[in-house]
């Protein structure tokens, strides 16, 4: 029976070969998933790992026996950035990223391995397709190298670990750019490795690992250049926070100035106001005075280490402007981290921005002229919560036609914001946007779960 198991192993066989090799796709998509996680420091669940996994198998599976070779390396590209969108919800660059990566790694191993290994078994690349011992030798060989190399990458992870938040710092110019390139990349490596497994016989070591050296240049230049693109662009953003952070300063600084060059006279009337026994005006200039007050209060908030985001900081210092050259308050209440916010930053940014729009609008028709902005993250019911709340005129407002395509309040605008609000939560299964009103005040509560 072994004899029979050695012959089966070792004759020419290429049906045998693919049966017997049908273990190790999940155990390569496994091994790459890992080697990404670990460099990429990509979030994801249990469930989302297990569906990658199953999935990608099965489709690797298919078009394993039904594609012939080399396309069936294309259509695997296609299929896995199909399954990675739908499981993940990644955008493109990462997407991108999450094929390209592993399967750079892959092939630079593979580049590296294929001609000793060829050599030693005495053996061609046809011959290795096809007999099965030499197959799952090779690829244990790899797959041994690969998960070596996973071993190190997560001993040496501050140090080399690329941080994929920094893509969300990049304008559409740049992640246009970047998502040529990759994909040109992606192309380049599939047409490298048929090419190299192909005619790999007539390739000497010397050749093979010069090949690989070039590759690995290539590739690892490549990467360094990404990262320090993006971290020019995240530089850049935060000289623009650090710009409004010293106009916050100054604005706060001229108040301040202001409110000790007429501190003395406030002393004063404060008192005329008690000397003349005079309750009800020193509760009216006490209002005012406290308006003030809050308004100082509200800028020292405004803060860039408080605002761990300078996209939102930037934001947040736009509107405030907007809002204070409309003579609008606000006050807010920050409660939370946007570093761990469990929502790409892109399409929050998005939502809030439509939000505060809508609420200045409506404030400054009122006579209060009020908004109230609260930032919280209810770590018990593992909830972020974002409220805004303004004061506004029309109390028949319907809440739920608002959201619909072109229904609008505003003249010359289109009615799209609130409409393209809610088509950003439907992509967002964590998301819901809770619409109140009172006598008092209009209020959008966006619940982010996690």
């Amino acid at each position: 029976m072994l004899n029979n198991i050695l012959s089966i192993l070792t004759t020419e066989n290429e049906i045998i070969t693919n049966f017997l090799t049908i273990p190790t796709i999940p155990i390569e998509i496994w091994l790459s998933f890992i080697i990404l996680k670990t460099l990429l420091k990509i979030n994801t669940t249990k469930k989302q790992n297990f569906y990658y996994i199953l999935f990608l198998s099965l489709a690797s599976l298919v078009t394993k026996f039904i594609v012939p070779t080399p396309f069936n390396v294309f259509i695997n590209y296609i299929l896995m950035f199909i399954i990675i969108k739908f499981i993940f919800k990644l955008n493109i660059i990462k997407t991108i990223l999450f094929i390209i990566t592993p399967t750079i790694i892959f092939a630079l191993i593979g580049t590296l391995v294929l001609n000793p290994f060829l050599r030693i078994c005495n053996i061609n690349s046809i011959q290795l397709n096809i007999i099965p011992l030499y197959r799952l030798t090779y690829l244990f060989c790899i797959y041994f190298i690969c998960f070596i190399v996973s071993f190190i990458i997560g001993l040496l992870t501050k140090q080399i670990t690329f941080s994929a938040n920094l893509l969300n710092s990049l304008n559409a110019k740049e992640k246009n750019i970047i998502v040529l390139n990759l994909i040109l990349a992606l192309i380049t490596i599939a047409t490298q490795i048929l090419i190299t497994f192909y005619y790999i016989n007539i390739y000497s070591i010397m050749f093979t690992l010069l090949n690989f050296l070039s590759l690995l240049a290539y590739f690892s230049i490549s990467f360094y250049s990404l990262t320090k693109t993006m971290k020019l662009q995240t530089t850049t953003q935060n000289l623009e926070s650090a710009e409004n952070y010293n106009a916050t300063l100054s604005y706060l600084y001229d108040n301040v100035k202001a409110f000790q060059h007429d501190f003395t006279n406030m002393i004063f009337i404060i008192g005329g106001y008690i000397e003349a026994n005079d309750i009800d005006g020193l509760k009216q200039y006490y209002l005012n005075l406290e308006k003030d007050c809050l308004r100082v209060s509200n800028v020292t908030l405004l803060n860039p280490n408080l605002i761990n985001n300078s996209g939102i900081y930037n934001l947040l210092i736009a509107k405030y402007k907007k809002a204070h050259d409309e003579n609008v308050d606000i006050k807010l209440e920050f409660f939370f981290d946007f570093n761990k916010l469990h929502m790409p930053i892109y399409e929050f940014s998005r939502i809030l921005g439509i939000l505060l729009d809508n609420a200045i609008e409506a404030a400054k028709d009122t006579v209060e002229k009020s908004i109230k902005i609260f930032f919280r993250d209810s770590s018990r019911n593992q909830t972020q919560i974002i409220s805004i709340e303004n004061s506004y005129t029309n109390k028949d407002v319907d809440t739920n036609k608002i959201f619909e395509k072109g229904i609008t309040e505003k003249a010359n605008h289109t009615g799209m914001g609130l409409w393209e609000v809610n088509q950003i939560l439907k992509r967002h299964k964590n998301t819901k946007l809770i619409t109140t009103k009172d006598n008092n005040y209009f209020k959008q509560t966006l619940e982010i779960y996690y």
